[in-house]
This record gives C-alpha cells, sequence and structure tokens, in this order.
C-alpha cells in the first residue's frame, strides 16, 4: 500500500513539473538574438543558434548585414529591429559573410622543434609528425507604417511609434505575438524616437518551418555615430554572444563592455578587395575591418547599445594559428641525423686515438739512431786499446 502511495505522489510530482514547465514557455514567446528580438508562437520552438553582423559605417550613413541560423518548429517568427533614423531594407549578399571569414582567419605559421615528441618515431609508430598548437497597412494610434515590402522569404514593415503599447498593439494585430516585457524594453527607443523595423520570416519549402541558415538581410540607416542596438538582448535567458564585423574609416572599438564581457579583438587591418562582396560594401576607397567577439553571460545585465568609437590608432593585428613540425633535413628528422654524426665522430676519434696511440708505442720501442753512432766511432778511433 505504501508503494503504490509513493508511485502515486511521484506521478503527481511529475505533472506538476510538466505543467510548470508549459507555463513557463508560455511566459516566454521572446528570444534575444543580437540587435533584435525574435518572436514565435508560444506553443512552438525557435532557436538561434548563431547570428552574425556586418556594420559598415562611413561617418554620415550606417549599414548593417544580418545573417541568422536558425532552428526548431515554429512554422513562422517575427523579428523586431530599432533602429536609430528611417531605415530601408533589402536582401543581402550571403558571400560576404564567408568572404570575411576568409579575411579574418587566423595566419599559420611553423615552427620547428628539434627533439621528437611523444607522437613522433621512435616513440610512436605509425604516428604523424605534426600536431597544432594551442556567427499594406493599418494604423494604430501613435504607430506610422513607413513602409511594407516583401523580399525574398520576408515580408518587412518598417514602423514609427510614439509609444510601445501602442506599437505592441499593432504588431499583435499583424501576427507579431509580444509579452509585455518586450514592450518595456522598447520604451528607451521611443524616448529617443528611434524607428522600428518588423520581420516576418517566413518557412523554408524544404522544411516547411524555419531551420538552418536564413536569406541576409541589408539596413541602412543615417547616423552620425556608430551604434549597434543591443538593448532588447536583455530579455534572453541564456548566454549570448556577438560576432561582429565592422568596417569603417579607422580601427573602432565598443565604448564600453554594456554588461557583457571584455569585447575581444581577432582582426584589425586595412582591407582594399575588389570584385567581392566585400569590396562592395567597403567601397572603392576600402575600409579598416575591425572584427570583435564578445560574450553576454547574464544578459540580463545588459544596459544599453554599442557604441563604437575610433581606436586610438589604426594598430593592424591579426591571430596566429601555430603549427608545430620536426625539424627535417632531405626528409630525415635533424635529431637522427645529429646523433647518427655525433656516433660517426665518435667512433672516428676513437679509431684516430687508437692509431696515433699505437704509432706511439712502436716509435718508443726501437733504438733511437744517436744511441748508435757514438759506439762505432769509438771502435774505430786511433786512439783505442784495441787498435
Amino acid at each position: 500500500m505504501e508503494h503504490r502511495g509513493a508511485r502515486r505522489r511521484r506521478a503527481v510530482l511529475v505533472v506538476l513539473m510538466l505543467l510548470a514547465v508549459q507555463l513557463v514557455s508560455l511566459a516566454r514567446p521572446a528570444y534575444a538574438c543580437g540587435c533584435g528580438a525574435m518572436v514565435v508562437n508560444p506553443k512552438t520552438t525557435l532557436s538561434v543558434n548563431r547570428e552574425t553582423s556586418v556594420v559598415r559605417w562611413d561617418g554620415r550613413t550606417e549599414q548593417i548585414v544580418m545573417s541568422l541560423a536558425v532552428s526548431g518548429n515554429a512554422p513562422d517568427a517575427a523579428w523586431i529591429m530599432p533602429v536609430p533614423h528611417r531605415a530601408t531594407v533589402k536582401l543581402g549578399d550571403s558571400a560576404l559573410f564567408s568572404e570575411l571569414a576568409g579575411i579574418t582567419a587566423p595566419a599559420d605559421k611553423e615552427l620547428s622543434y628539434f627533439w621528437p615528441h611523444s607522437n613522433d618515431w621512435p616513440f610512436r609508430w605509425g604516428g604523424g609528425d605534426t600536431a597544432e598548437a594551442p556567427m499594406p497597412g493599418a494604423r494604430a494610434p501613435g504607430v506610422g507604417v513607413v513602409g511594407r515590402e516583401r523580399l525574398g522569404p520576408f515580408d518587412v514593415a518598417r514602423l514609427t511609434a510614439t509609444d510601445p503599447d501602442a506599437l505592441r498593439g499593432w504588431l499583435k494585430s499583424h501576427g507579431f505575438r509580444l509579452p509585455d516585457s518586450l514592450a518595456t524594453a522598447l520604451r528607451p527607443y521611443v524616448a529617443q524616437h528611434w524607428e522600428y523595423v518588423a520581420i516576418r520570416l517566413a518557412p523554408s519549402e524544404r522544411y516547411g518551418h524555419l531551420y538552418g541558415t536564413l536569406d541576409p538581410l541589408h539596413l541602412s540607416f543615417a547616423s552620425d555615430r556608430l551604434v549597434y542596438p543591443m538593448r532588447l538582448s536583455r530579455l534572453a535567458r541564456t548566454p549570448q554572444s556577438l560576432g561582429l564585423y565592422v568596417l569603417a574609416p579607422h580601427r573602432m572599438e565598443p565604448r564600453s563592455s554594456i554588461g557583457g564581457a571584455k569585447p575581444e579583438v581577432f582582426f584589425a587591418g586595412r582591407i582594399k578587395p575588389k570584385g567581392t562582396a566585400v569590396g562592395r560594401l567597403a567601397g572603392d576607397d576600402g575600409a579598416f575591418l575591425t572584427a570583435i567577439d564578445q560574450g553576454f553571460p547574464q544578459p540580463e545585465r545588459i544596459s544599453g547599445d554599442h557604441e563604437l568609437r575610433r581606436a586610438a590608432a589604426d594598430t593592424p593585428y591579426q591571430e596566429v594559428r601555430y603549427t608545430y613540425v620536426l625539424m627535417k633535413v632531405g626528409g630525415i628528422p635533424a635529431w637522427l641525423l645529429t646523433v647518427v654524426g655525433a656516433a660517426a665522430l665518435v667512433s672516428v676519434s676513437v679509431v684516430v686515438t687508437a692509431l696515433v696511440l699505437r704509432r706511439r708505442r712502436r716509435r718508443r720501442g726501437l733504438p733511437s739512431p744517436a744511441g748508435r753512432a757514438p759506439q762505432a766511432e769509438e771502435a774505430s778511433s786511433p786512439g783505442s786499446p784495441n787498435s
């Protein structure tokens, strides 16, 4: 009887845990992703696996190209991004990101070592000899629709708003279901008279739901300062990471960490690529490329948007990936040649030493000519007794 009661209590506990999980999922339908907020139906799931952004700023105009890699079972989703001025939106060039990855890849350098390691012969038979070292609209009070267009799989609405609750109501009436927390998070942007880009993400024809890397979006707006919106990322419930390529006249750096880990530069250098996606974005005169990585272990600590400024100097930087290689001469390990050569030298030295000693011993065993000559002269001298 006690055993049956214990099983019943465990079953009730499991049901309560499942209900709690369901309530949590209903209360969190928005997912922060870099400079925007992703919104899905509470009954579906969607995760942003990777986000990569490229920012081009020439002192007057800012361009942001974003690419999202997502997974889940959501048939559609919405993405909201605040911008400081009226924005234009178009599809971006997907080749941009692979080209930048190639430009900023670590430089490969080899370092030779002399004595064999544990994975080299003779310590390891058949082992290699190298080892590597150590992202048409209706209106609502306080909302203005300044543009609506279809871009590939995206339904894009460009909005103005003086009231975040009105913005939330308009978006909800058009299928964007946002939580109250997001309306609160948008309040600072409304106070600064920012505008918004609201985008409905359509599913892929192959999967019938959002999956994989989405087509990149290219936004342009006027800005006399380089700002990357990050405030909405504080709504995230999991650690966030930011990978940012910045194309500007000079090397750029964030003014502060805005509540995250220290930003790390993994590439800095002036580039002037021609006839490429990067070249078309950078312009005929090229640009200084700064690539930045930053982690946000506790997103709720994000205090605002990233504002980037010119660094003290245009110091170039590139990571180096070292490969340690066993030193060889003519395909033969140098240490082996050295050991064999040293052994041969020792052997020759021993032989030569033995020969020299042997010759000396022989010389010591023979009578010297100087010792025999006086005897002969003595025997034949005229005044000797034998004469």
